[in-house]
């Protein structure tokens, strides 16, 4: 990861006309977005059109950035932004393709034991996908994206008790939804 002075400098070059350092920007964080658009859209498919829209945005918002934080809370900021656009147009819930994590040793458990691990991550993700965005948001930054309640009221532009009340609200109807 970047540090915050080679983001900056990076940033300075791009707006002095270096474009090829922009190419630096996407690479560092493609990933990073893509992860978090699938959290936030599940669809694969949507997936890669958001992180595409993302990187867009930033190159057309880069004049705006004022180096008052990080230049990733910039980009996750462009990113829940576009996906609060895309998920208010398309005024529907999320769901989330249901690909097996590879980067788990389920190769040591009974067939058995993966199959519910299976089903329980399949329901965790239905009902991730059935939050209100807000709440879907603040949670997946907080629990996938290791953000403290400040970077995540920075990148959601809300106060700090809000954050806390949206995680807290989204944890509880979560364990409603799965205990049902």
């Amino acid at each position: 990861m970047l540090t915050n002075e080679q983001e900056q400098q990076i940033v300075r070059q791009i707006l002095s006309g270096d474009k090829e350092q922009y190419a630096l920007i996407v690479r560092e964080y493609q990933d990073t977005v893509a992860n978090l658009c699938y959290k936030l859209v599940g669809n694969k498919l949507d997936v890669e059109e958001v992180t595409q829209q993302v990187f867009v945005e930033l190159y057309t918002a880069l004049p705006r950035f004022r180096h008052e934080s990080r230049l990733s809370t910039f980009i996750y900021r462009i990113t829940v932004n576009i996906v609060s656009k895309m998920l208010k147009h398309e005024s529907r819930f999320v769901s989330y393709d249901n690909t097996p994590d590879t980067n788990t040793n389920d190769y040591q458990h009974s067939r058995e034991e993966q199959l519910m691990k299976e089903e329980q991550s399949k329901r965790l993700h239905e009902a991730i996908g059935q939050l209100k965005h807000e709440q879907r948001t603040a949670l997946v930054l907080y629990a996938f994206n290791d953000f403290s309640y400040n970077d995540i009221a920075e990148v959601m532009q809300i106060s700090l008790s809000k954050v806390e009340s949206l995680i807290f609200r989204a944890k509880k109807n979560l364990k409603k939804m799965i205990t049902i």
